[in-house]
C-alpha cells in the first residue's frame, strides 16, 4: 500500500518530467538527428525566450490572475531595445538597451498591477487592454517597420555562448533560479501563495494584497521585457510583430507545468519543464513538417487536457 501511495505521489509531482523524457525519446526515434546537441541547444534557445515569460505568468496565475499582455510587451520591449542600441557598438549601450527593455516591460506590468489591485478590474480585462495598447505602441514608435539592432556587442549576447552553452540559455537559467528562490524562500513568494490560497485570509494575516499584486505584475512585465531584449539580440532587429501568440505558449507552459488556474499552486522548476515540453513539441512538429495550423490545434488541446487534469485533482482533493 505504501509503495502504491509513493508511486502516486511521484507521478503527481514528477509526471510532467516523465512525459518530457518520453516525448523527447519518441521524437528521437521518429526523427533522424533529433537526439543531438545541436537540436537540444536549438530547443533551449527557443524555450529561453518564451520560457522567461512563462515564469512571470506563473506568479500571476498563482494569485488566481492571468497575464495576456506578455506577447505584446515583448514587441514593445523589442522595439525599445533596438532603438537604444541601433548604430552603436558600445557595451554600455547594450546594457542600457537590456535595461530599457526591462524597464519598459516593468512599466507595462506596473499599469497592469495597479489597475488590477487598486482599480478592482479583473486581471483578464486589464491585461487584455494592455495587450492591445502595447502592440499599438510598438507599431506607433517603429512606424510599423523593423528597427535595426545589428550592434556587434548587442547581438553577441544572442549569438554567443559560454563553455558551449548559448548566452540566452544562461540568462534563462539565471532568471529561473532567482525566481525559484524568490518564490520559495522569500517573504514575497509566501505572500503570493497566500493570496492565491485565500485572499481574505491573506488580508486578515496582515498581507498587503494590493502591493503584492502590483509587484507580481511588475515582475511579469519586466520578465516579458527581458524576453523582448533577448529576442531582439537573437534576431538582429526589433520588430512590432514579435511575440504574437507568445502569451499562449507562456500560459500553456505554466499550466502544463502544474500551476493551478484556481491559484495557490505552482513552481518555477515545473514551469521550466512545461516550457521544455512546448519547445520539444514545437521543434518535433516543425521537423516533421506538420502544418502550423495543426500545431496550434494540438497546443490548444494540450492546454485543455492540462486544465481538465488540474480540475480533476482539485475535485479529488
Amino acid at each position: 500500500m505504501a509503495t502504491t501511495i509513493n508511486t502516486k505521489e511521484i507521478l503527481n509531482k514528477y509526471g510532467m518530467v516523465f512525459i518530457l523524457l518520453l516525448l523527447f525519446a519518441a521524437l528521437s526515434v521518429k526523427i533522424e538527428g533529433f537526439a543531438s546537441m545541436r537540436t537540444a541547444f536549438s530547443i533551449l534557445e527557443q524555450v529561453s525566450m518564451f520560457g522567461i515569460l512563462s515564469i512571470g505568468v506563473t506568479f500571476a496565475i498563482i494569485t488566481t490572475g492571468i497575464d495576456l499582455s506578455s506577447g505584446s510587451i515583448v514587441a514593445l520591449a523589442s522595439v525599445t531595445a533596438a532603438m537604444i542600441v541601433t548604430g552603436t557598438e558600445d557595451m554600455a549601450m547594450t546594457l542600457l538597451a537590456f535595461g530599457g527593455a526591462i524597464a519598459m516591460g516593468g512599466f507595462c506590468g506596473l499599469i497592469n498591477g495597479s489597475i488590477t489591485a487598486f482599480g478592482r478590474i479583473p486581471p483578464f480585462i486589464a491585461t487584455l487592454g494592455m495587450m492591445t495598447m502595447a502592440r499599438g505602441a510598438a507599431q506607433l514608435v517603429s512606424s510599423g517597420r523593423p528597427v535595426d539592432a545589428s550592434s556587434l556587442s548587442f547581438t553577441s549576447i544572442g549569438e554567443g555562448s559560454v563553455l558551449g552553452i548559448p548566452g540566452l540559455v544562461i540568462i534563462y537559467i539565471f532568471v529561473a533560479i532567482a525566481c525559484h528562490i524568490l518564490m520559495n524562500h522569500m517573504t514575497f513568494g509566501r505572500h503570493v501563495f497566500a493570496i492565491g490560497g485565500n485572499v481574505q485570509t491573506a488580508r486578515i494575516c496582515g498581507i498587503n494584497v494590493e502591493m503584492t499584486l502590483v509587484k507580481v505584475y511588475l515582475l511579469a512585465g519586466a520578465l516579458a521585457g527581458l524576453g523582448g531584449a533577448m529576442l531582439t539580440s537573437r534576431a538582429y532587429a526589433g520588430n512590432p510583430t514579435f511575440g504574437v501568440m507568445w502569451e499562449l505558449d507562456a500560459i500553456a507552459a505554466t499550466v502544463i507545468g502544474g500551476t493551478s488556474l484556481s491559484g495557490g499552486i505552482g513552481s518555477v522548476p515545473m514551469c521550466v519543464v512545461g516550457a521544455l515540453i512546448i519547445g520539444v513539441m514545437n521543434k518535433g512538429l516543425n521537423m516533421m513538417g506538420v502544418d502550423p495550423n495543426w500545431q496550434q490545434i494540438i497546443k490548444g488541446m494540450i492546454i485543455i487536457a492540462a486544465v481538465l487534469l488540474d480540475a480533476q485533482k482539485r475535485r479529488k482533493a
